[in-house]
């Protein structure tokens, strides 16, 4: 359940980051922002989590998004 659970908060919030940061992606590449989001987010908010519940969780899955796109477009992104 857990990892399913990483998918669908994963999915949500690459979808609400991308958005946020005016970018257009296709379906899996929101998901794969979203589920590496949801793992940084996850993993720097582990404390909040315990002090807030698992609304927690989703702002962190927000926050590492935003962060993951914020690196992919000042670094990842050069043609």
């Amino acid at each position: 359940m857990g990892i399913l659970w990483l998918v669908i908060i994963g999915t949500a919030a690459g979808f609400l980051a991308t958005r946020a940061m005016k970018m257009e992606t296709d379906i899996v590449v929101t998901m794969a922002i979203g589920i590496a989001g949801a793992l940084i987010g996850g993993l720097v908010l582990r404390a909040l989590l315990a002090v807030m519940g698992a609304a927690a969780g989703f702002i962190g899955a927000i926050l590492g998004s935003l962060v993951l796109i914020w690196l992919w477009k000042t670094y990842g992104n050069r043609s």
